[in-house]
């Protein structure tokens, strides 16, 4: 732990040496709470860059988070009921464990914190997956090979459009010339392009970059492994981040400010001062926001002096997507209880109520009687705008459709999230559109002055997976600590970098091969893998 005295000494820190902790921004807010680094959300990045900070020896810093508990969006609730009359966990954010590992090889750091947890998972078996349209069982399954061959193509082209440096194009245009380019009227190929690509990203193929999308996926999936586990664990998801936050806080830690909701940050070349809702406000020498994209974008906080316009620039040009899980539980099982996935063509709608998922599988939530559907984009902000009545007559007349010959029941418990209303998320996870550049991602990566960022949205490998957050926020809390101790930091491979993070000025149409480094945030050389499925 670093002493007064040396804390004092570091100029870079602007540090107050009268008993207080950190600087005040613009030196104004006498009576705010002091402290070295405010850690801006308790989710996964922003309890990463907390324990990178205590891993380095500063412990003088205040994490403040909107909710009750840890976790951000890897969110569960309540839902139903046992046998024995106790309730079911069900996770509204984060479900699945993506890219677990390979022997000898690299480990996903969140499929090595379920270990360490002993968090409950099961083997997700996207081959145990039967199709249907408005008449019941209707096989159209051999179309996932059509666009699987499509898409190993499509993905090869994009590996060469970035290492040749050329221009993007959607996911759209990629699928099309690799052959495949569905009707609009083929509704079947329609709900296997909505499996294959919206269930992944939470954005068609039209506004999804063909480059990053499948380097998105690639980049995990080829480094880690090719496997899914869904998380079923009674303690929730957010059980591994809880456990880590334990690691470095006490019980009833103070430097844990929950039920707080930021609403404006001033930040200055001498520090930052975050004031909140309740009246309450924190100075420090540097902050780590880790809001999510959406928060970013919609405003909810208001800056002091406004970001400039590269910064805000780049906030506004990614896509805030968003992943909705509906839970239906039933007093039986009239579904194949030994299938995972069902896939729903409706003859109208292209993802309307498209995939479904049963819980009470074998090695899931067996005789649980729950099955969930999962909409996204569109689909989403429509289901949000229904009541929960309006939406469960819906889902159960395409229940009644797929399955003709068997009596669906009501359901004796229902519920879903309304991500886009949700206040402190504004959505689920990030996406990048078409024409995306590795320098507009690195200005939403980039520090304004002593105000820093992490989160998935601004991982360049991982964007949209919870492994993104980790290592952002790992990243972030080290680079601070850097500057404080006033020394390079190491944060790859033996790559060292110093001081702020770069940000471009002028956005070019492409980004030059050489930017591929680490220094903004690309330390993954491998490119080429099947794809897999990135699913909330």
């Amino acid at each position: 732990m670093l002493s007064k005295s040396s804390l004092c000494a570091i100029a870079a820190a602007a540090v107050l040496c009268d008993g207080a902790a950190a600087a005040v921004a613009g030196g104004k807010h006498d009576a705010c709470r002091k402290t070295t680094v405010a850690v801006l959300g308790g989710g996964m990045a922003g309890i990463t860059a907390a324990q990178a900070l205590h891993n380095s020896s500063i412990s003088d810093f205040v994490i403040i988070e909107h909710q009750g508990q840890v976790g951000g969006r890897a969110h569960h609730t309540t839902f139903g009921k046992q046998k024995d009359g106790s309730p079911y966990t069900i996770e509204l954010g984060a479900n699945w464990i993506q890219g677990l590992g390979k022997p000898g090889g690299p480990e996903n750091p969140v499929w090595t914190f379920s270990k360490k947890y002993k968090l409950k998972n099961t083997f997700s078996n996207y081959s145990s997956i039967l199709t249907y349209n408005e008449t019941g069982l209707a096989d159209f399954s051999h179309l996932l090979d059509v666009y699987e061959t499509a898409a190993d193509e499509m993905n090869v082209e994009a590996g060469r459009l970035l290492a040749e440096n050329q221009q993007d194009q959607s996911a759209r245009s990629g699928l099309s010339l690799a052959g495949w380019n569905p009707k609009h009227s083929d509704m079947a190929a329609q709900a296997v392009e909505y499996w294959s690509w919206d269930w992944e990203t939470a954005f068609p193929p039209e506004q999804s970059s063909m480059i990053f999308g499948a380097a998105g996926d690639n980049l995990t999936f080829n480094q880690f492994s090719d496997e899914n586990n869904l998380v079923v664990d009674p303690r929730g998801y957010s059980a591994i981040i809880d456990g880590e936050a334990a690691t470095f806080l006490k019980k009833d830690d103070k430097r844990l400010l929950l039920n707080t909701k930021v609403v404006n940050v001033s930040h200055s070349d001498h520090g930052v001062t975050v004031h909140n809702a309740d009246g309450s406000c924190v100075s420090a020498a540097y902050a780590i926001c880790t809001f999510s994209l959406g928060v970013l974008q919609n405003d909810v906080v208001s800056w002091e002096p406004a970001l400039p316009l590269w910064k805000e620039t780049s906030i506004q040009k990614f896509g805030m997507g968003t992943y909705t899980k509906i839970f239906f539980q039933f007093n039986e099982t009239f579904w194949p209880a030994d299938t995972q996935y069902f896939l729903y063509a409706s003859p109208t709608q292209r993802g309307y109520w498209a995939l479904w998922q049963s819980l009470s599988t074998p090695g899931f939530l067996p005789g649980s009687n729950i099955i969930f559907a999962t909409v996204t984009n569109d689909e989403s902000y429509r289901i949000e705008q229904l009541t929960d009545e309006e939406a469960k007559r819906e889902g159960l007349a395409v229940l009644r459709r797929m399955f003709p010959d068997r009596h669906v029941p009501e359901p004796v418990a229902f519920t879903y999230p309304r991500w886009t209303k949700t206040e402190w998320s504004y959505g689920s996870y990030s996406n990048w559109p078409v024409g995306t550049t590795l320098e507009m991602h690195q200005n939403l990566r980039a520090n304004v002055g002593r105000l820093w960022f992490a989160g998935e949205a601004t991982s360049a490998e991982y964007f949209g997976f919870l492994h993104g957050a980790w290592f952002e926020g790992r990243e972030a809390g080290e680079q601070i600590a850097g500057l404080l101790q006033n020394r390079c930091v190491t944060i790859y491979n033996g790559t060292k970098t110093c001081g702020a993070r770069p940000h471009y000025a002028d956005l070019h149409g492409t980004s030059p091969l050489q930017h591929y480094n680490l220094l903004n945030g690309w330390a993954t050389s491998s490119f080429y893998a099947s794809k897999r499925k990135r699913e909330m």
